[in-house]
């Protein structure tokens, strides 16, 4: 049992293998009720098919072909079965077929703010678990720690081990989405102090893309966690089902919690807008008051420019400082005009 627990958590290459030799097999555990749990080669699992009163989890990462044609040889699985585990996925779905139920779930990774997408399939059966990753790091040793002091619930079947291997794919939703939320609340935070440049309007619309990214691999799962608390399968008992249907209000949580993410990168899009509206009203409102406070002097100087030779104020003692007089003044009252109207 520890060494198949230590396999999980570490899924490490040993140093004197190449990478490409390294075993997609983390874990084949054959677990049985007051019993130790048991390491079962994998040429060897056709054997427990039938009339084993234990749970067989196998745990793969990033299987060959090969791999999978050769454990569903050994477990009665059907050619079209087989084709779909092989095939890669998108999408999360379930599909029942005679000797299995897969259940596919997309995994969501966030690393310096950029998602990254993988994929776990769930294989239940008849006293097995097969669970194939690609594409994500996380594997299930914590959880498998854990189950392993809780012999009881590993004795109950697959269908419960699976609807914890949900619950976990849940928790990762969580911190995935808590790591987008930071991000998203600096970018609240550098719209509303500082508006917003072009650059940042393209990470902006980045970040929304991304989240809605994640909203689309995250809520099919709400439906399918439904579709098991609720119809009738053959490879999931009656008593499993309010597990599954706790397992999907937690999955629509998450969702409306992406949805919330985006709904603020969009308010503090609009926010900054606005605020740099106001600041280009502020600055045409102050280049307006200048000019019309410029236009002053502007006008009289234009007047006194033609050069006409009869104009009343030329012989006049007083009259050049009298207009300058006049000039500054109408100047002096369209400033404190301006000022008050807190144009200025």
């Amino acid at each position: 049992m520890a060494q198949a627990a230590a396999s999980d958590s570490k899924e490490a290459i040993p140093a004197d293998s190449p990478p490409e030799l390294a075993s997609p097999v983390v874990a084949s555990v054959l677990y049985r009720r007051g019993q130790a749990a048991q390491d079962v080669p994998l040429e060897e699992i056709g054997r427990y098919k039938d009339g084993c009163d234990g749970l067989l989890w196998i745990g793969l990462k990033e299987p060959q072909p090969d791999v999978i044609r050769n454990i569903g040889q050994q477990l009665g699985w059907s050619r079209r079965a087989v084709d779909e585990i092989i095939e890669p996925h998108r999408r999360p779905k379930i599909i029942e077929y005679d000797a299995l139920t897969q259940i596919v779930a997309i995994t969501v990774e966030v690393a310096h703010l950029r998602p990254a997408f993988g994929e776990t399939q769930l294989l239940l059966g008849t006293n097995f678990l097969v669970t194939v990753r690609r594409g994500a790091t996380i594997g299930h040793a914590q959880l498998r720690h854990h189950l392993e002091g809780v012999p009881d619930f590993l004795a109950r079947g697959s269908d419960y081990v699976a609807s914890a291997l949900l619950d976990l794919l849940v928790d990762h939703y969580l911190e995935a989405t808590g790591r987008m939320e930071t991000g998203v609340e600096g970018v609240e935070h550098q719209f509303l102090l500082r508006g917003f440049h072009p650059h940042d309007v393209r990470k902006l619309y980045r970040q929304r893309r991304d989240l809605l990214r994640i909203f689309n691999a995250i809520a099919p799962m709400a439906e399918i966690c439904r579709r098991l608390a609720r119809v009738e399968m053959k490879h999931v008992d009656a008593d499993a089902r309010p597990y599954f249907g706790e397992v999907g209000d937690r999955v629509m949580r998450v969702t409306e919690l992406v949805n919330s993410l985006r709904e603020a990168l969009a308010f503090a899009f609009e926010a900054g807008l606005m605020i740099g509206q106001a600041q280009q009203t502020d600055i045409t409102k102050k280049l307006a008051s200048w000019a019309a406070i410029l236009a002053v002097p502007t006008a009289v100087a234009g007047i006194y420019g033609m050069n006409f030779k009869y104009m009343p104020e030329l012989d006049w003692t007083y009259g050049y400082p009298m207009v300058l007089a006049a000039t500054f003044a109408a100047c002096g009252i369209l400033y404190w005009r301006f000022k008050k109207a807190k144009w200025l």
